[in-house]
């Protein structure tokens, strides 16, 4: 007599494959979804006879739903001008903080809390390495990402500084040639300090430098001599000008300290003396101003940069990244999120661009990888394959009343 077993399991394989697909269609949108696939495979099989050869006749018992795979291939990358959104494009998973235990996911459609910590939309957070004073120790253990939101740079004072000139070797001696940089003490207020030139014979300046008359009340190692040879190039000092300083400043600052960079790159002097305008080209110095928190960014290998009003960057963490040696394995948690399991494996914890792990891509999302095309197609194989067995099952019913008419 017929079996209903037989259709009835592959309606209810069909109806997983269905709902699979129809998953997949609901999160065509949904950032950082992974497309999945069922896969069938024939139920256990009973041996009936033997051909007069002695093959068996084997007869199936229907089908099942052996697996639902997800397809860890790559979305595309959108971008949406967030700072706080984060792509990742390759291989691995954002590590995220649940209760003290590490979950991951794909979904970097991040946000900030009151404290300034990066978290996902449902509230937990992303973690990362730690940076002091700007360096990330990778060796550290893993900590929230976490943003200065309206916190204050201190100031830095200048300890150095050069100037990129040309001193006009046929100006006669005497001559005064002034130069203006701005330097700053360690309250951060800005100090414009000038160096003048003057030169007092063939191929030899002095050099003194001061700040605006009240503000330092006593100077040191302020002034000196500059040689040149027959090319114009400077032959002393021989390094850099150590040792300047400016006492008593009357704001209360600490005491002025820096160095003269003479020499700039390779050792080559960054002041010359030839037959050309005097005239100073370029400044630099190493100091700043205190400054406001503005916004951050991410990189490409997960530092997080905040910047602030003074012109500077502040690395404040990186982004770290996992990844698990069986992908199948892993338990999908919903809102994106996946739990390790015996079966996918202890996750390994990297940075990204190393050990495989992918990039990162600052102010955009991953969307799903869900191909419409794809679904419509299966979508069209499942519900025809739904209907087969519908048919079986009405043909089997219509067998056992005729079963039944017969013993009437």
């Amino acid at each position: 007599m017929a079996s209903f077993y037989i259709p009835l399991t592959g309606l209810e394989s069909d109806s997983t494959a269905l709902n699979t697909i129809a998953n997949d269609l609901a999160n065509l949108n949904t950032t950082g979804f992974k497309t999945q696939t069922v896969n069938f495979a024939d139920l256990f099989y009973q041996q009936i006879g033997e051909e007069g050869s002695g093959n068996l006749i084997q007869l199936g018992s229907g089908v099942k739903a052996a697996a639902i795979e997800s397809q860890y291939t790559q979305g595309s990358i959108v971008s949406t001008g967030n700072a706080t959104d984060v792509a990742l494009d390759g291989n691995g998973f954002f590590i995220l903080n649940d209760g003290g235990t590490n979950i991951y996911t794909r979904d970097g459609n991040f946000g900030l809390d009151n404290n300034g910590n990066l978290i996902t939309q449902s509230g937990l957070g992303v973690m990362g390495y730690p940076a002091v004073g700007g360096v990330v120790n990778t060796n550290s253990p893993l900590s929230p990402i976490s943003i200065p939101v309206g916190s204050v740079e201190p100031p830095q004072a200048s300890s150095s500084f050069g100037m990129t000139t040309n001193l006009d070797a046929t100006a006669t001696v005497g001559t005064a040639v002034p130069g203006q940089i701005t330097l700053y003490d360690s309250l951060g207020v800005s100090h414009v300090a000038t160096v003048t030139y003057t030169k007092t014979g063939s191929n030899t300046w002095s050099y003194s430098i001061a700040l605006p008359a009240g503000d330092a009340t006593a100077s040191v190692n302020t002034t000196g001599t500059l040689t040149f040879n027959s090319s114009g190039n400077l032959t002393s000092p021989a390094a850099n000008i150590a040792g300047i300083g400016f006492t008593g400043l009357t704001d209360g600052a600490a005491n002025m300290s820096f160095s003269w960079n003479v020499l700039g790159t390779g050792g080559k002097p960054t002041i010359t003396q030839v037959s050309s305008a005097s005239a100073v080209a370029a400044t630099t110095q190493n100091g700043y101003p205190s400054g406001q928190y503005q916004s951050f960014s991410i990189a490409a290998d997960g530092k997080v940069e905040a910047s602030f009003s003074n012109g500077q960057q502040l690395t404040v963490g990186q982004v770290a990244l996992a990844n698990v040696s069986n992908l199948q394995g892993l338990q999908l948690l919903g809102d994106g999120d996946y739990a390790t399991t015996l079966a996918s494996g202890t996750a390994t914890v990297g940075i990204s661009g190393a050990a495989g792990l992918g990039t990162l891509q600052d102010s955009a999302v991953e969307e799903s990888n869900v191909n419409i095309s794809a679904e419509f197609s299966e979508l069209i194989i499942a519900q025809r394959a739904f209907e087969a067995n519908s048919k079986a099952v009405t043909a089997f019913d219509t067998v056992a009343q005729e079963t039944i008419n017969m013993v009437h």
